[in-house]
């Protein structure tokens, strides 16, 4: 560049280009509100709907663009679309495909948050909601009417974690003409192949939120949407850029960091979390141990149809005699265990809920605690778990 040009110029068109060829175990990281164009015919062919090509930074960078085909080829899909949390993956599935007029059927046993959006939010848009048992298909077929356009699933439940018929509640909406969207965050696209669940059947879309499992640092808040369907892709495309939905790239660089190590934490918490549930079995303060993987935990033998392996999660309900206040103070005597909610980073977590509360229309009553399994030792977690119990007064 001319030396006559001003130091401010000549910094930012700067001629040197680094030597193509650079390859590192990490990918590249690459940050831009503004794509440069070489000319108006590149800028005005060029597409936002596909990756063949950049338009703006909120509809993608080399940086985006490759954690979303990995998180495709983690779940089994073909398109991915990341947004800013897994609540925001559930908040894309409902406004790309749901108008007025329009119903979404919701597992009364799901994610909390989930339930509240259709509450609060999609019935002031005229779209209605109703919840329905995921453990009965049958009477979920007979829940579905014209105005029915979504069916949400959950595997496992959200803190009872009840594991359902997957294949008998998508062949329900695939015979019915129902589109259905799994919320697999606990899966993590390990458990199981959400789009291949067997006999032909598999969800249209997966809802996964990858501030979870694919971070793994307690750091990250990031959601993901993946769908096989091109056609679904698009609609879900064009509700993300109406929306305006990014994610910071160096969120993306810290999922991207975190994935190749994914298959190893998720079997590591998944074998601490069958540990430490098998000792709760044998204490007398807890009614039930709630892990798919357990015999006599709701929905056992679909699990164990479709899955090897399982979350790092689990849940003990406490009996009944037991009222809240000696339940939270166990909580409050954990040491290792700390109290907060999210799950799958390497700190292990607490959280006490009164199911009365969180699931008023069903059977379930007394209070709870989920635990979620981190990365530290399981002899350390075990003893953690019985100094606190031994700090409480069960029988005054």
């Amino acid at each position: 560049m001319s030396e006559d040009k001003a130091t401010s110029t000549r910094l930012i068109h700067h001629p040197y280009r680094p030597p193509a060829g650079f390859m590192a175990p990490q990918p590249g990281v690459y940050k831009a509100s503004t794509v440069i164009f070489s000319d108006v015919a590149a800028l005005q062919a060029r597409n936002w709907k596909d990756k063949t090509g950049y338009t703006y930074g909120l509809h993608g960078t080399p940086t985006t663009f490759l954690l979303e085909e990995r998180i495709a080829t983690l779940e089994g899909g073909t398109h991915t679309l990341l947004v800013p949390s897994g609540l925001a993956a559930i908040t894309l599935v409902d406004m790309a495909l749901l108008k007025s007029g329009d119903e979404v059927l919701i597992p009364d046993n799901a994610y909390g948050p989930g339930k509240e959006l259709a509450r609060q939010e999609l019935s002031r848009w005229g779209i209605t909601h109703r919840f329905y048992d995921p453990a009965d298909a049958a009477a979920l077929a007979a829940l579905i009417t014209p105005a029915t356009k979504l069916l949400w699933l959950e595997a496992a439940g959200s803190i009872t974690m009840e594991f359902p018929d997957l294949r008998a509640l998508v062949r329900v909406a695939r015979d019915k003409g129902v589109l259905s969207a799994l919320d697999n965050t606990w899966g993590a696209g390990l458990a199981f192949n959400a789009f291949e669940l067997g006999d032909g059947l598999g969800v249209d879309l997966s809802a996964h939120a990858l501030t979870k499992f694919p971070s793994g640092g307690g750091d990250v808040l990031m959601g993901s949407v993946t769908t096989r369907d091109h056609d679904l892709h698009l609609r879900l495309k064009a509700a993300h850029m109406h929306m305006g939905w990014g994610v910071g790239v160096n969120d993306v660089e810290a999922v991207l960091r975190a994935l190749p190590s994914l298959p190893l934490r998720y079997a590591a918490q998944d074998a601490a979390a069958r540990a430490l549930a098998q000792w709760w079995l044998q204490q007398p303060q807890v009614s039930q141990v709630l892990h798919p993987a357990l015999p006599g935990s709701p929905g056992h033998e679909h699990w164990h149809a479709l899955c090897t392996q399982a979350a790092g999660l689990f849940s003990v309900l406490f009996h009944a005699r037991y009222d809240r206040r000696r339940v939270h103070a166990f909580v409050d005597a954990l040491k290792l265990f700390k109290l907060g909610y999210s799950w799958a980073g390497p700190v292990s977590l607490a959280v006490p809920y009164d199911l009365a509360v969180i699931r008023p229309g069903s059977a379930w009553r007394g209070t709870l605690v989920r635990f979620s399994l981190g990365l530290e030792d399981v002899q350390d977690l075990q003893a953690d778990l019985a100094a606190a119990l031994q700090a409480v007064n069960w029988s005054g």
